[in-house]
């Protein structure tokens, strides 16, 4: 019987190698989550970056948590602000981005069924005003898939902090994206 993460870290300690099958486990998603927030380019980096701290703190970590997740999508989010200058330059360059126009005929164009590409640079403008942390909790929950208690874990804040914010994000993009749903759209996003 394979170990749950908590176990892995806990022989780590002793087996510094056993820290080996945490990553297999979970750097794929990190690496997918890292990618879409910041593009492929540096996303092997966000990973490492994670994946060493992680490593050496996990003598702290909290043995009581068997999902290692929470805490590496937490300290992921930590090694992606060291990235935000590249990441505001990127959302600030899809913001202007030319307008692709309407699609091809008129169902197309209904909004149930506009595209993730149609949607791209305002998503990025609206993406580009919102805060650090405000980005964070908002791409945590929509392209991580955290529930609100483990984006509260990684972030280090109250559930009840988490659910709140939300609430105020999804009517501010919902407002910046003249009043499409910020959760369907986030779905159809393209990495």
């Amino acid at each position: 019987m394979t170990a749950d993460d908590a176990g892995v870290i806990e022989e780590s300690l002793t087996e510094p190698e056993r820290f080996a099958v945490l990553f297999d486990r979970h750097s794929a998603e990190i690496h997918h989550y890292a990618a879409r927030r910041l593009g492929g380019e540096n996303a092997d980096d966000v990973v490492a970056e994670t994946f060493l701290a992680a490593f050496r703190k996990r003598f702290g970590y909290d043995m009581t948590r068997p999902d290692a997740r929470p805490w590496l999508y937490g300290i992921a989010t930590n090694a992606i602000r060291e990235h935000r200058r590249g990441e505001m330059r990127r959302n600030r360059l899809l913001a202007r981005a030319p307008d692709p126009g309407p699609a091809e005929s008129f169902d197309d164009r209904s909004a149930a069924r506009i595209t993730a590409q149609a949607l791209q640079p305002r998503l990025a403008a609206v993406l580009a005003r919102l805060t650090a942390e405000e980005r964070d909790l908002l791409l945590l929950v929509a392209w991580a898939e955290l529930s609100y208690e483990e984006a509260a874990r990684a972030l280090g804040i109250p559930v009840g902090t988490v659910r709140s914010r939300l609430h105020r994000l999804r009517a501010k993009v919902r407002r910046g994206l003249g009043g499409i749903d910020p959760t369907a759209t986030f779905e159809e996003y393209p990495a």
